[in-house]
């Protein structure tokens, strides 16, 4: 069965349009199942600009349905998709606002520090949704957070949210290994690694210093000698050294 969005017999008038090529001004024809069109006056290649594929970030037959999308496309498609995996996190945790806000720093910081360092960001801000989703099953089981709990816990409840919502396989083996041991770095590891161990590590760093405040002095230490990247370590820097 074809989506009905994209089947031309649920078509109206709006199904093709016209749009002005930002470099050379032309009318370029676009029907609505287009994902880009070359302009006629001077070839170059546009976006379909009224395209929503928000059901391409989780529907298991969005490539049969699409085509092969351009890497502009795909690079939305994995932004829907972490949206997605928010919504997902924030409803397993329901109102334990505690993780749920960690989760969000984590993946704030992760997109600071991705501005220095060369890593997929959809994927690192997904695995920091995700990071610390093993730690409900971790306390149901063991009445414990403990790291070693939540690196058996989480990968199983990341692949069940991540299949559920038709994340890619390789994206949820990715996802779920960094998962399974983000507390402990690994010898060799990939930045993507990298750059969610150093945004959770300021996370933690920050609710300490709420919690019990340690000196400045201190706070210079475990950054000169605990980050994996120097996009870390400068943001650790920014964020808890800033009076």
């Amino acid at each position: 069965m074809q989506c009905p969005g994209q089947d031309s017999r649920y078509w109206d008038s709006s199904a093709v349009f016209e749009v002005s090529c930002p470099k050379c001004g032309s009318a370029v024809e676009f029907f609505k199942d287009d994902s880009t069109r070359k302009c006629p006056g001077c070839g170059t290649k546009m976006l379909n600009p009224n395209n929503d594929f928000g059901c391409a970030s989780y529907c298991p037959y969005a490539e049969q349905c699409l085509g092969s999308l351009p890497p502009e496309l795909l690079a939305k498609k994995q932004e829907l998709l972490k949206e997605r995996v928010a919504l997902a996190m924030k409803r397993y945790f329901e109102e334990d606002f505690r993780r749920i806000g960690h989760a969000g720093r984590v993946a704030r910081h992760a997109a600071e520090i991705a501005r220095s360092e060369e890593c997929n960001l959809p994927v690192v801000e997904i695995t920091a949704y995700l990071h610390d989703i093993g730690i409900k099953e971790s306390e149901r089981k063991y009445k414990s957070a403990a790291p070693k709990h939540q690196h058996a816990e989480g990968p199983p409840v990341a692949r069940e949210i991540l299949g559920e919502l038709g994340a890619p396989p390789a994206l949820i083996d990715e996802v779920c290994d960094i998962i399974g041991h983000h507390h402990t770095p690994r010898p060799e590891e990939s930045m993507n690694f990298k750059v969610l161990y150093d945004a959770d590590l300021i996370t933690n760093l920050e609710e300490k210093q709420k919690e019990a405040p340690t000196s400045r002095e201190h706070l210079q230490k475990i950054i000169a000698r605990s980050f994996l990247t120097p996009g870390g370590a400068a943001l650790a820097a920014k964020v808890l050294l800033r009076q």
